[in-house]
Formats: C-alpha cells, sequence, structure tokens
C-alpha cells in the first residue's frame, strides 16, 4: 500500500507523524549548520512529540523551551543537547529547577535579570541572555507578531540598561513567523543599527524562530551568508530556533466523516475539530489543505466542513471534490504536526486524538492513545 491507503487504514481521528519528512526537514538544516557552524534548536512550542527527539539530536544542536515542563521534556528525552529556555517571567521555584537542566537561560527584561541575578550567577556552567525588541516585524497578524504596539515581549532600545550588561552573554530576538531568509535580512539590519554596538561584548545572537528553512522555495543561501556575516563581524555564535523548519508537511490529521447535511450547501460534520484538535486553523486563521480536495467550486462537489462540538464557529473550510462524499469517508489533512498536537483540548469532552509515528520504511506505530480518564484528569 503506498502512504495514503496506510494512512486510510488507522481509526479516527488521529494524528500521524512521518518520519520520512522530519529527516527531509532535519538534513535541510544540519547542512545548515555544518555550512556556518551556527547550532540549530528545536523550539519545542511547535512540536514536542518526543517520540522522535532522538533521530532530531541526530540532525540538530538542541532545543528551546518556553517553560520549565518543555525543558524538563528536552532534558529528560533529548539526550546530551543542549536545553535553551525563555520565559517573558520566571517563577522562583521554576527558575530553581531550571538552573539544574539549563545551558542558556533567557530574560525577557532587565526586572528579571536583576530579580535572579545573583542566583544566576552562582552557576557559572550556563549563559545567560537578554531578549531584544527591535520593534520592527514584518507579520501582519498581531496574535503572532512580538514586535506590535506595547508588546509584552523583548526589551526595546529606549529600555536598555546598558549598565546592566555584566553577566550577559547574548542577545535574543525573535521578529519572524513561516518567513523567509529576505525578511531576515531586513530584520538584522535594524537589529545592527539599534543594539549592534553590544554584540562586539557578546558571545553569541540568537536569531529566534519563525524561519521556514525547509520550505523548498526557501533561500538557504541567503540565510548561510547572514549567519556568517554576523559571526564574523562580531566574532559571536550564532543560534536559530525554528519549530515549523522541523516538523513542516511532516504530519497527518486523518477523520472520518460522521454526518453530511445541508443547509444553502453541502455540510459535512468529522469526528475532528478545529477548535480542539487544530485551534490554529482558528486563531490563526488558515484553511488546512485535504489530500484529493481542491478550493471550493472548483471540482463537481463542495462541502463546507465543520467539528462535532457545540461551537458555531468550529469550522475547518469549504471544499471541492471530484466525486460525492459518504459518511464514513476517511480525510486526511496535511501538515499536522506542528501547532497541533501541542496545542490540541479537550473543550466539549472531545477526545485527543491518538498519534502514530509513520516509520520511514512506511511501518506505523501507535505512540499514545488517549481515554476518557485523560479528560477527566484536566478537569
Amino acid at each position: 500500500m503506498d502512504k495514503i491507503e496506510i494512512l486510510k487504514t488507522l481509526p479516527t481521528p488521529c494524528y500521524v507523524i512521518d518520519e520520512e519528512a522530519l529527516i527531509r526537514n532535519l538534513s535541510v538544516l544540519h547542512s545548515v549548520e555544518e555550512k556556518t557552524g551556527c547550532h540549530i534548536l528545536l523550539a519545542q512550542k511547535a512540536f514536542s512529540s518526543y517520540c522522535v527527539y532522538p533521530l532530531i539530536s541526530q540532525y540538530i544542536s538542541g532545543t528551546t523551551s518556553s517553560g520549565l515542563f518543555e525543558a524538563r521534556l528536552a532534558h529528560e528525552e533529548m539526550g546530551n543537547r543542549q536545553v535553551h529556555v525563555f520565559s517573558p517571567a520566571y517563577k522562583d521555584e521554576e527558575f530553581d529547577e531550571l538552573l539544574k537542566i539549563c545551558d542558556h537561560i533567557v530574560f525577557n527584561s532587565f526586572s528579571q535579570w536583576k530579580y535572579f541575578r545573583n542566583k544566576a550567577l552562582s552557576h557559572p556552567e550556563i549563559e545567560f541572555g537578554l531578549r531584544i525588541n527591535p520593534e520592527y516585524s514584518e507579520i501582519e497578524t498581531d496574535i503572532y507578531n512580538p514586535c506590535f504596539t506595547n508588546s509584552r515581549l523583548g526589551i526595546t532600545l529606549s529600555n536598555f540598561e546598558e549598565e546592566q550588561l555584566d553577566g550577559i552573554s547574548g542577545l535574543h530576538f525573535h521578529t519572524m513567523c513561516e518567513q523567509g531568509a529576505d525578511v531576515l535580512e531586513r530584520t538584522i539590519k535594524v537589529v545592527e543599527e539599534k543594539f549592534g554596538k553590544y554584540l562586539y561584548n557578546m558571545k553569541w545572537l540568537n536569531f529566534g524562530g519563525g524561519h521556514h528553512i525547509s520550505k523548498p522555495d526557501y533561500d538557504i543561501d541567503k540565510l548561510i551568508q547572514l549567519v556568517n556575516y554576523i559571526k564574523n563581524k562580531y566574532d559571536i555564535q550564532v543560534y536559530i530556533e525554528p519549530g515549523e523548519a522541523v516538523a513542516i508537511d511532516a504530519g497527518f490529521l486523518v477523520t472520518s466523516v460522521l454526518d453530511l447535511t445541508k443547509n444553502n450547501m453541502n455540510l459535512g460534520i468529522l469526528d475532528t475539530s478545529a477548535a480542539c484538535h487544530m485551534p490554529d486553523v482558528l486563531e490563526m486563521p488558515y484553511r488546512p489543505f485535504i489530500i484529493g480536495s481542491k478550493e471550493a467550486g472548483v471540482l463537481p462537489y463542495t462541502y463546507r466542513f465543520g467539528g462535532p462540538t457545540c461551537l458555531a464557529g468550529d469550522i475547518i473550510g469549504d471544499y471541492s471534490f471530484s466525486f460525492p462524499l459518504n459518511i464514513g469517508d476517511k480525510l486526511i489533512f496535511t501538515d499536522m504536526a506542528m501547532y497541533s498536537i501541542v496545542k490540541n483540548n479537550t473543550f466539549n469532552g472531545m477526545p485527543l486524538p491518538s498519534i502514530y509515528l509513520m516509520k520511514a520504511d512506511g511501518k506505523i506505530q501507535l505512540v499514545k492513545q488517549f481515554c476518557y480518564d485523560d479528560f477527566k484528569r484536566r478537569v
């Protein structure tokens, strides 16, 4: 059987992580590390399915975390690789735990740095950094724009306290989302104009995430040029922490048609929910691709798909097919490894989809199956 036929044999709803696609992405990232000497880190906020951490650790330098739980996961499951963490603010008891397991800890403000500095500096084995906000971003959706007006993320130049840099090893910026090297080039220009003079006294600069490095049309040569430019000019290490570039197009969400109805148009109720199983469809918003479908009206049979929750807006999108659908048909959403598994929820008591790993040889491995107790323990 080919990959699609194998996916259609699985009970639904389920996520399927595609090992072959992961290896393809990771190979691209590894080549960037080899050609520049930079360190690429998995941003676990996008993808934290640790069943494939041993594989990921063979290709890139480590992980970055948004807090204690992600840092612990990386420390426990990624092997002897770097563990970085950034949070807008740390709790005292969690910071003590982070000091035991992290290689880099990045602070969001000088007030946080000053609050934790004495404790931090008692750990010379750890490097500490500050997140800067260059007040420049080309992200059009504010919910994903760390540099929109009055953002809580990062230190602007007007709030930068250069007299407080003792003990700080590096700076970190994150201004991008699903963007290319051309955006990074323009961003670096602004970062240099505002913060370049401080880089001469740093050990590293973190380019943050949002880099679509493993997309086919990404300008890898430009990325390599930019990394080497920063490394050579300031004599510093460069870190990049994409999540999507690791897991882009490396997963599926398989679903079944539960019911077919009409209200001015054909409606399909699926056993998967935008609100519960792929929240970015509503938050971004965007329309995920279904294998074998096209835009509404292109093919003879058009359906609007929604989930089985009571939320009126639990709408996935409109799709057309060359054939009429039947109850029980299985549909396959693509690009569902990132920001789906990590963000799912049990609103309305929706069961969480099982997680499978499709190995590079085509074999299917059940990673995790959820049940009523998983819902009950959360509430």
